[in-house]
């Protein structure tokens, strides 16, 4: 049975019962525990979500661009990893951000949902990613306005300060964050924690404007920057403390284990992709990230007998492409089941997929040689016209954050341009 697909036409019970990772979770009301098949009350607004999913060592595009542009196409190898969701998604090829020319390739990684421009070179500060956009608008709507998720410890997330936010690499964490409730006593103590973290930020917002009048100027846009994450976190601490009085959804069982294997990189996809649905799903939060990074050690993955990072940098050679692939191919797979998750959970009779704008992808369009334009890139979800691979000028390519505009309307944000754009949408999706 699979433990996302609660909702079969049938009027759900409230105490109806989400079972996977371990765990029996009691969800808040949802459509689907509505009269099956009602209607939405008149000017109700379904909830929109947004998920960005990055693999910092880059894609290898021949396996997962297909020869053809349009309709029709033949599916790559990496598309038949994600065979039964080829109608919920659309390839995105031609597309980067301009002026990502910096330290070197690997530098990209910051900027993939910013744009900010020269990422790596000395001088260069970074902006804010669409994700943090996006949360800020949605305020406290929901118990965690964003999950800034990885298989380490960065994230792609960053403030309008241009500050990184830290990544949480520990599906256990997150669950624990989201669904575990904590006793009387130790809520008393979190909102304690909280009030103390206030009166700290309280006093040093406080010397910090002192010290900003004798500074120069380029200190002062340095100590500017910090005070906007003050301020960031400030905001943050106050809307935790209103969530403390309200009850989580109630579990009756352990929180999953995390892999403690860092090289099994499919397994912590799968396993962290099981806590974005449950997350999703309960409306704990509409905005996630999750940045998949490699490194030097061998992932196990059958097959595979050399670094990741040194595949990746495969010079064309065959044999290292070949097991490239075969690590490419368990991350897509991976990539699926979180898309048939999110396909096979229903609100009032709508995939919760149809919600939810899903951006899978990399900031590498060339691994092996740190080349950062036509980005790999797979959109899905949020209703959009898919089925197809939108193809454009390989060499003159359609500003990546065109798209990101779009999002921001999906997600029902009025905006009209986001970092490089040059339009706000990307032709033939909508």
């Amino acid at each position: 049975m699979n433990p996302f697909h609660f909702c079969t036409g049938t009027h759900l019970s409230r105490r109806t019962m989400l079972r996977g990772l371990g765990v029996a979770l009691a969800l808040p009301l949802l459509d689907a525990m509505r009269p099956a098949f009602a209607k939405e009350p008149a000017g109700a607004v379904a909830p929109k979500r947004f998920v960005a999913i990055c693999t910092t060592l880059g894609v290898h595009r021949p396996f997962l661009e297909p020869a053809t542009a349009g309709r029709g196409y033949v599916p790559t190898p990496y598309l038949l990893q994600m065979k039964d969701h080829l109608d919920k998604l659309t390839v995105l090829s031609g597309v980067c951000h301009p002026d990502q020319n910096g330290g070197n390739g690997h530098s990209t990684e910051n900027t993939w949902l910013t744009s900010a421009r020269h990422p790596g070179l000395v001088g260069f500060k970074n902006t804010i990613s669409l994700d943090q956009v996006m949360a800020a608008h949605l305020g406290p709507t929901t118990r965690v306005p964003y999950l800034a998720l990885s298989t380490g410890s960065s994230s792609l997330s960053w403030t309008s300060g241009g500050v990184q936010i830290p990544g949480d690499g520990s599906p256990s964490k997150v669950f624990s964050r989201l669904f575990l409730q904590g006793t009387p006593a130790e809520i008393v103590t979190q909102k304690r924690s909280l009030e103390r973290g206030r009166s700290v930020l309280d006093t040093v917002n406080g010397q910090a404007k002192k010290l900003h009048q004798s500074l120069g100027a380029r200190d002062q846009d340095k100590l500017d920057q910090y005070l906007t994450s003050v301020r960031e976190l400030e905001t943050d601490l106050t809307e935790s403390t209103a969530w403390l009085d309200r009850p989580k959804p109630k579990v009756d069982a352990t929180a999953p284990k995390d892999i403690p294997n860092r090289d099994d990189i499919a397994g912590r996809i799968r396993l962290m992709s099981q806590v974005m649905a449950l997350a999703l799903q309960t409306d704990s939060t509409r905005v996630i990230t999750f940045r998949v990074e490699g490194g030097g050690n061998v992932p196990v993955v059958d097959g595979v007998t050399q670094g990741w990072h040194e595949l990746s940098h495969h010079g064309k050679n065959e044999e290292k492409i070949a097991e490239l692939k075969l690590i490419e191919e368990a991350q897509f797979a991976a990539f699926g089941e979180f898309i048939g998750q999110l396909r096979s959970v229903q609100e009032n009779g709508v995939p919760l997929i149809d919600r939810t704008a899903v951006m899978i992808g990399s900031n590498l369009g060339n691994a092996s040689s740190h080349e950062w334009k036509n980005l790999p890139l797979v959109v899905a979800g949020a209703g959009f016209k898919h089925g197809q691979h939108l193809a454009f000028d390989q060499k003159n390519n359609l500003p990546f954050c065109n798209l990101f505009v779009q999002m921001l309307h999906h997600m029902g944000i009025e905006a009209d341009k986001f970092g490089s754009s040059t339009g706000t949408s990307v032709p033939g999706l909508a």
